[in-house]
């Protein structure tokens, strides 16, 4: 199957969910995760209606903006580092991966320093996996009280990356919780409404649960050749 092919049947299947939850079809997008891919599959995805991509990292997302001149939403949805902040907001659209006060600090600084308001998301982490980065949930609104200070920051809303499991309906208490703390944030004027969780294996479910952004990788683009290791975030 092609790549065209694959977005339509994903847009079908995200289409199928939001009418059992009774959502509006334009209120999730699809980011296409675009790590190890090339320009070329990036172009076909884009042709077949694809508006936004997402990186795992900065370096991949520098090497193939200047030669992807599509107009999409650059999306870092990959752990961001201090020492490449810079580049991101330079870069960058929306960073999802915001998991510290002092990075979500720094991005303000830098995007001052750039006349820029930084779109980014804060990772939570509602399983405590030791592979996977992320605020632990009773930092969550400590964090965000820091973060509502940044005048170059705009915390539109909340990212997870749950544990892997076959059945896909064992995810769906780690989304909604999240959903459940962007509730409480947004009571508390802290955060936008925006929800990065669902990828290739549990989107429907994600979506069923009120995901807004869903990071689809190998069910639009096929198998990668490799996987990812040790600690980086693995998007599927």
């Amino acid at each position: 199957m092609d790549i065209p092919a694959r977005f339509e049947e994903i847009r079908d299947r995200m289409d199928q969910a939001l009418d059992r939850a009774g959502r509006d079809t334009a209120s999730v997008k699809l980011v296409a995760v675009t790590k190890t891919r090339s320009v070329e599959e990036m172009s076909q995805a884009v042709e077949a209606g694809a508006t936004d991509v997402g990186e795992n990292k900065i370096q991949e997302a520098e090497a193939k903006k200047p030669a992807f001149d599509a107009p999409v939403r650059w999306h870092l949805v990959g752990h961001l580092q201090k020492n490449k902040a810079k580049k991101a907001v330079e870069i960058i659209d929306v960073i999802h991966s915001v998991d510290s006060a002092a990075i979500g600090q720094r991005i303000d600084r830098l995007a001052a320093e750039q006349d820029k308001v930084q779109s980014v998301l804060v990772q939570v982490d509602l399983a405590g996996e030791e592979t996977k980065h992320g605020l632990p949930e009773d930092q969550l609104l400590p964090t965000l009280e820091q973060l509502d200070k940044c005048s170059h920051l705009s915390v539109d809303g909340l990212m997870v990356l749950p544990p892997f499991f076959d059945d896909a309906e064992e995810v769906r208490p780690y989304f909604r919780r999240l959903r459940e703390l962007s509730s409480e944030g947004q009571q508390r004027g802290l955060l936008g409404s925006e929800l990065s969780m669902g990828m290739s294996h549990d989107f429907e479910v994600a979506i069923e649960e009120g995901a807004t952004l869903v990071r689809v990788g190998t069910a639009l683009f096929g198998p990668r050749a490799a996987k990812a290791s040790g600690t980086e975030q693995v998007v599927r």
